[in-house]
């Protein structure tokens, strides 16, 4: 039984716990939250007795083996770091930092403190991901890669009223890359690594983060494509186009439905039975590894993260997202 801790008390996290529940390792032992009032509602909500508003009393808490980091994504490095210290194992949500300077202190603390560090990047543990790069041979050479993922934030209605959300606070590392474009790039990295090149545009709003933007990416043998927004919808699949055939994935953000189209005419449906609730995977994933005395998953790998988060740097950098995090 691996006793987890939980930063953060929202629909994400809520989220996390329902999937937790269908996993028998895992046991929520705490709760932090800034208030007292809130960390106890979310406690009472979910049958827990042990909550903090202080993270150094909670890091240093023998009542907890590993933590959940659901913050806003400027505080995850420094709080991962402080539980990596005490000796607990961390799952942080992505994006896992808001730079590659974090992400190399974070791995660092990681391997001299000898624990797990994973970033909760949910759709490469699914089994459609798993399908998609166990069946990609079959489309000969690839050539392509293009992603879409556009979601209108409820955020953004308020923010064309004047209220600046969460969502859209540069001093919390937010914006449409980090929060909806990584969908698309992670992907990318766990397929085929480490582009040669990449250009990119965006549009920033007044505030300083991108609402949307567009990549493309430049490999030995191929490009990618990526589109990615928080102030417009879009019904697009993504595909990964072969000298063969082609690879249409329903939703890059949790592939559900998986289908190979040949040049020939041929369809094969190569859809594999899932959770309806995808962050099972990732969270069994991490839950296995620390049983297994692993310090590092295969998967969501420590040179993935820091390669997507690189690629992100470089995407900011060319539209012009500073954030406070990066000085």
């Amino acid at each position: 039984m691996i006793r987890f801790g939980i930063i953060g008390t929202n629909k994400i996290t809520e989220a996390f716990l329902e999937a937790a529940s269908q996993i028998e390792d895992f046991q929520l032992a705490a709760i932090y939250s800034r208030t007292n009032e809130r960390a106890t509602e979310f406690a009472e909500k979910y049958g827990v007795t042990v909550t903090f508003t202080d993270l150094e009393s909670m890091a240093k808490s023998t009542d907890i083996d590993a933590v959940y980091i659901a913050s806003p994504n400027a505080c995850h490095a420094e709080q991962a770091m402080l539980f990596m210290q005490n000796g607990k194992h961390v799952l942080c949500e992505k994006p896992i930092a808001s730079n590659t300077t974090e992400v190399q202190a974070m791995v660092q603390a990681a391997k001299a403190n000898n624990v797990l560090l994973m970033e909760a990047m949910k759709s490469t543990f699914v089994p459609n991901f798993k399908s998609i790069q166990q069946n990609v041979h079959k489309i000969g050479q690839i050539r392509r890669y293009v992603a879409s993922y556009c979601q209108y934030s409820s955020r953004y209605d308020a923010y064309k009223e004047g209220v600046v959300l969460n969502a859209f606070k540069p001093a919390l590392s937010n914006g449409a890359l980090m929060d909806i474009g990584i969908y698309c790039i992670y992907p990318l990295v766990a397929l085929f690594g480490k582009p040669l090149d990449i250009k990119a545009t965006g549009l920033l709003l007044e505030t300083g983060v991108d609402g949307e933007g567009s990549i493309v990416l430049k490999y030995e043998d191929m490009e990618a494509v990526i589109m990615y927004s928080k102030i417009t919808n879009s019904a697009l699949p993504s595909e990964i186009q072969g000298e063969n055939g082609n690879i249409k994935i329903d939703k890059i953000n949790t592939p559900e439905h998986v289908e190979i189209y040949y040049r020939d005419g041929a369809v094969e449906n190569i859809t594999q039975p899932q959770r309806s609730n995808s962050m099972y995977y990732e969270i069994k994933e991490f839950i296995k590894l620390i049983q297994a005395g692993k310090r590092e998953s295969a998967i969501n790998s420590y040179e993935n993260s820091l390669t997507v988060m690189e690629i992100m740097d470089e995407v900011r950098k060319q539209i012009g997202v500073v954030y406070p995090s990066d000085n």
